[in-house]
């Protein structure tokens, strides 16, 4: 696992800058990522298991790509991002179980319990998703109302989304092909 998040950090490393974030329609737009600074200063777990989930989430957008890759929102994207950053979190819970957090500790149990794929769709699911036809939502459901009553699913981006054309001064940013 530190294998696989190092790798999107040394692949994500040029990304980091300070630009505006453009937005429309509540989406930040764009075509190429940028990673925060304080991702690379702050060891803040949490912080760092959002940050696993920021980069697999852009570097599965500007995989697929299109004309804006900042809105490309699929399951397979979503679900992995989630599954990396809980990986990253449950590798420094191991290290330090005193760590908590009410959202990634919640979720660590959705993913214990078998339901991640069901998490996904059932709390982020978008019309144009392909979702696997074994992703039994309302076993999910059932299994919610008992373990995950005032759930609050969250969402955190550690960067953003600008167009290289406008950001051209930066060096190395991750651009979409």
């Amino acid at each position: 696992m530190r294998t696989v998040f190092l790798s999107l950090i040394a692949v994500c490393m040029a990304a980091c800058g300070n630009g505006g974030i453009y937005v429309r329609d509540g989406v930040t737009d764009g075509d190429t990522f940028y990673l925060a600074d304080q991702a690379f200063m702050d060891r803040d777990p949490v912080l760092q298991s959002w940050v696993a989930y920021s980069l697999a989430r852009s570097a599965c957008q500007l995989e697929i790509g299109g004309p804006n890759p900042a809105r490309v929102s699929d399951y397979g994207c979503e679900f992995s991002a989630r599954q990396l950053m809980l990986d990253s979190w449950e590798e420094n819970r191991a290290r330090d179980p005193s760590l908590r957090h009410a959202y990634l500790d919640e979720l660590s149990r959705v993913r214990e319990a078998g339901f991640l794929d069901e998490y996904v769709v059932d709390y982020y699911r978008k019309p144009n998703w392909q979702v696997p036809a074994e992703v039994n939502v309302a076993d999910f459901r059932a299994w919610r109302r008992e373990h995950l009553r005032d759930h609050q699913p969250e969402t955190r981006l550690i960067g953003s989304w600008n167009y290289s054309a406008l950001t051209s001064q930066r060096s190395g940013p991750i651009e979409a092909d």
